[in-house]
């Protein structure tokens, strides 16, 4: 999500892979994307549980934390506050391609994160220079894993480095205030808040890797079967993240949360050069309520039905009129258009637009509509949500933030940047290890008061384009993520890219089209929003953003929107392979056969 020239973006991404690699630079949008697991695994949780004394990676950070501080806040300048994050994450991911198996690995490390504050809670080291572009570099400090006197000198000698850097840094904060033109929001720097103590149970796994290996060749094996798909990827990935907080106000938090995903991914090219994806995933919490063999076998034979018909669907022309959006797509849709504005942290930037700043209390929808961000739902209907939560990144607790009520624009979501009416967190301060955190999305909820039926949905929409004269409209049914730039300096626009769109005709009937993408600004098109119905949809996901990469959620209905913006998507210029694919095998074996975690020789 961006702040100055930034762009947010959410997509389909491994959260643990992505969190050593995404660079956020100004001018790239906020991104949301599915997050895509690399891997198959085989996978059983268990849960030990641990009591709250058991806790020595937390006592030896609270230890050093204590003995650093007491000396720094007695230095000349004197640090008001000091956090420590260490994040330890665990993942087991095995990757599947055309019934064979192409990748296993197994990745466990350990970061460290300081927050360091010297000055005041008015004005401190962390306060953003003006005028000062460029990447946005992660940082995140390699930490022993298994030696708590090798975390401790690990702590001390960085908590030495923080300080002197966040010294230097103040007085440039100090000089850049004078010398520059009085800001235009003069909130503090960061909000005092009530410290939490809570001891999660500690979460370990064991991997079947053989089951799950005989898995993932099977769901993987039918793209073969297709002389048009050329690239392909079935992925199991199972991981554990545990947090260990504690802060100078005394903070203490531990949770440990188990995350598994199933994603399946296909590719294929038009005669034009346009590449096709197809990409399905599933996400649990425990990954014993992921879907069965049947269930994924079923998504698998319809996404090599989708690819065959997409290369001969023909491309959509651009288009401006009525459409709906399915639950998936316009869940999406609201993340980008609204919840990257509704971020606390932007509302203070002179650099942002600050598109909602000045409409608290005004309706910004139709009265039916709500939109909540809640990061303690874990669960709508037998779909987990990836955006759940217990605890932010600067210690907060997790709660629900009704920012629409009934149409009326009520609340931002908040870090422990306060802006000019909201003094405390509201539990969204988030990042990934590295980076600093901002007020960020969790669980996004739209809720319509009085749903209509999916028929009446599309007969509202059969009516406007009567009324209109136009020939059809638009669905989108399924998407592969979105982007949107939020600052003053470049259009702010939204983008969603579809992947399967039809054309609905007057008369009723559909037409599969290709190479569209959604487009628009966001208060245009937010004014258009007209009706919502009872078929829910969620996206789980990772947006990307200034504090990197964090798992997301979108719940929504199906919307009608009374006009809409496509415009041509971008192809490729490659020509199709010359030589045909190669022959599909007769049959794919449902057993590993020879796979000893090795080669197959």
């Amino acid at each position: 999500m961006p702040g100055r020239s930034e762009r947010a973006d959410c997509y389909n991404e491994l959260p643990f892979l992505t969190a050593v690699r995404i660079r956020v630079l100004k001018m790239t949008p906020a991104r949301f994307v599915p997050a895509l697991w690399i891997g198959s695994v085989a996978v059983m949780l268990a849960i030990a549980s641990q009591a709250f004394a058991a806790a020595p990676v937390l006592d030896a950070m609270r230890q050093e934390l204590d003995r650093s501080f007491q000396v720094l806040s007695k230095q000349p300048t004197p640090a008001y506050f000091l956090s420590y994050e260490v994040i330890e994450e665990r993942v087991t991911v095995v990757q599947a391609s055309f019934g064979a198996v192409t990748a296993t690995s197994t990745i466990e490390n350990r970061t460290l994160d300081i927050d360091l504050r010297v000055g005041d809670h008015n004005l401190d080291n962390t306060h953003p220079l003006r005028e000062r572009f460029g990447f946005i570099r992660p940082s995140p400090i390699a930490t022993p894993i298994a030696d708590l006197d090798a975390l401790r000198s690990t702590l001390w000698f960085q908590t030495d480095r923080k300080y002197k850097d966040a010294v230097e840094q103040l007085t440039k904060v100090k000089t850049d205030v004078q010398v520059k033109v009085q800001e235009e929001d003069q909130a503090p720097d960061f909000s005092a808040e009530e410290p939490e103590t809570f001891m999660g149970d500690l979460v370990s796994l064991e991997v079947d890797r053989p089951g799950w290996v005989a898995k993932l060749k099977r769901y993987s094996a039918p793209f073969a079967s297709s002389d048009s798909i050329y690239s392909n990827q079935a992925t199991l990935g199972f991981a554990v993240t545990t947090r260990w907080y504690v802060n100078s106000e005394g903070a203490a938090i531990r949770t440990a949360e188990p995350r598994t995903r199933l994603s399946v991914f296909a590719m294929t090219k038009a005669e034009d050069g346009m590449e096709l994806p197809r990409f399905e995933s599933f996400f649990a919490f425990d990954p014993n309520d992921l879907p069965g063999d049947d269930t994924v076998l079923e998504t698998v034979k319809q996404m090599v039905s989708d690819l065959d018909a997409l290369r001969m669907a023909p491309v959509a022309d651009p288009y401006t009129g009525p459409a709906i959006l399915s639950g998936r797509a316009s869940g999406v849709f609201f993340h980008e258009i609204l919840g990257h504005r509704v971020e606390g942290h932007r509302q203070r930037s002179d650099q942002d637009a600050q598109t909602f700043k000045e409409m608290l209390g005004e309706s910004v929808l139709p009265e039916t509509f709500s939109v909540v961000f809640d990061p303690t739902r874990k669960r709508v209907g037998a779909t987990d949500l990836s955006g759940a939560y217990a605890f932010d990144n600067q210690g907060v607790r997790a709660r629900r933030v009704e920012v629409i009520a009934d149409g009326v624009l009520r609340e931002f979501l908040m870090s422990r940047t306060p802006i000019p009416g909201f003094s405390r967190s509201n539990g969204h301060g988030r990042k990934q290890p590295g980076f600093a955190p901002v007020s960020r999305q969790s669980n996004l909820l739209v809720e319509v008061a009085e749903p209509l039926s999916g028929e009446a949905l599309k007969q509202m929409l059969l009516s406007r384009l009567e009324e209109e004269g136009k020939e059809y409209g638009l669905y989108f049914e399924d998407v592969q993520g979105g982007f949107t730039f939020t600052s003053r300096g470049i259009p702010n626009a939204f983008n969603v890219m579809p992947v399967m769109v039809y054309r609905i005709y007057t008369d009723g009937r559909e037409e599969l089209v290709r190479g569209v993408d959604l487009i628009g600004t966001p208060l245009t098109t937010f004014s258009k929003i007209a009706a919502g119905s009872d078929e829910i949809g969620v996206f789980n996901g990772t947006c990307g953003a200034e504090s990197g990469g964090v798992p997301v959620s979108a719940v929504s209905p199906s919307v009608l929107v009374s006009q809409i913006e496509v415009q041509r998507k971008e192809k490729s210029q490659d020509r199709l392979p010359l030589l045909p694919a190669p022959a599909a095998p007769a049959a794919v074996p449902s057993s590993i056969q020879a796979w000893e975690g090795d080669s197959i020789r």
